[in-house]
């Protein structure tokens, strides 16, 4: 089984609830819910520490954070050395920020991303492998 961890704010909330149920229903995934649990207003920084945080603990494999925009998510998700949070916005760039940059938090925008493309991009993110090789070295210079 693998152990996926899911956040957002109010501004992602419910496309988060969507992602969080969409992969509940497959049993290969254990997921757990960093928050938020409703609409009220709350800050994106908070949540995107904590599943940064899990992630680099070695207890999740791969996170999902959602905000508005996704931009505030992943602009502090990638504060953290050793994370590399890929917002993305179609099948495209969510293939290669698995193929090429080894990403290991998707971010989108509950605001500007529909469910459907939504779900087809956590299961792209979450079933690509990176390629490494020439991307591998590239990778590596990123944490100096």
């Amino acid at each position: 089984m693998r152990n996926i961890i899911v956040g957002s704010d109010h501004g992602g909330f419910d496309l988060k609830e969507e992602c969080r149920l969409f992969l509940l229903k497959d049993t290969a995934y254990n997921v757990f819910d960093q928050g938020v649990y409703d609409k009220k207003s709350a800050d994106y920084p908070d949540i995107a520490k904590k599943v940064s945080l899990a992630i680099l603990s070695g207890e999740y494999e791969k996170g999902i954070l959602i905000c508005g925009s996704g931009i505030g998510m992943s602009i502090t998700a990638n504060r953290f050395k050793g994370i590399r949070a890929a917002l993305c916005h179609d099948l495209y760039t969510a293939r290669l920020s698995r193929q090429h940059n080894d990403a290991n938090i998707l971010v989108m925008g509950g605001r500007v991303t529909g469910a459907g493309l939504a779900m087809e991009m956590v299961e792209i993110f979450l079933n690509t492998e990176f390629e490494g090789a020439r991307h591998k070295r590239r990778i590596d210079m990123i944490d100096c």
